[in-house]
């Protein structure tokens, strides 16, 4: 008896620390991804009027560009939280709950091992590109600035793949991410 309580205080410590994670991590991502998209849109139509009675605003690719690697490195870690990526949900629907729970764990750990190599790989290229110094032509900033968010954003997937696999250890249901359980449970399909 002894056991199985402190088996459950460390599912509920796990518990915890991946459920606080998961509403830092979702704090800083969403917050990313909604001043991204509004900076974006409020920049290019600004821009179009600019260009169109006055002059293009000289800095404008430069920011866009940042933005949208801001806006897809964020993207990935919360869509790996959201289980929005590509995946054989109809062969994993189609598993026991046991099987399906082992095969997202397989899937989560190759994942987060993909991410961490990434991480690396992309941490090489900021490297080499802060070695270099190359600077932006309209802005003037070291080049570099625009690809810190590519390794951040591959080690937040990396993050979400690992609390995936603890999620599925400590609870007893599979889930697919570590805020979703099912993406097509309790949908329905309205027709005519």
């Amino acid at each position: 008896m002894n056991d199985k309580s402190s088996g459950s205080k460390k599912s509920s410590v796990f518990q915890k620390i991946n459920h606080y994670t998961g509403l830092m991590v979702n704090g800083v991502e969403v917050s990313i991804l909604v001043f991204c998209v509004a900076a974006l849109g409020i920049l290019l139509i600004t821009n179009v009027f600019a260009r169109t009675f006055f002059q293009s605003i000289y800095f404008a690719e430069e920011v866009s560009t940042f933005l949208v690697l801001l806006t897809t490195f964020t993207g990935v870690s919360y869509g790996v939280r959201k289980a929005r990526h590509i995946r054989m949900g109809a062969f994993l629907d189609a598993m026991p709950p046991k099987m399906e729970k082992a095969f997202i764990i397989f899937i989560s750990l190759v994942s987060a091992i993909v991410m961490g190599i990434m991480t690396w790989a992309s941490y090489e290229y900021l490297a080499n590109a802060m070695a270099k110094g190359h600077m932006t032509p309209a802005l003037r900033v070291p080049k570099w600035w625009f690809y810190v968010i590519i390794p951040v954003g591959f080690g937040l997937a990396g993050i979400q793949y690992i609390r995936t696999i603890i999620k599925n250890f400590t609870e007893k249901d599979p889930w697919q991410s570590p805020d979703q359980q099912s993406e097509y449970e309790d949908e329905e399909i309205g027709g005519a």
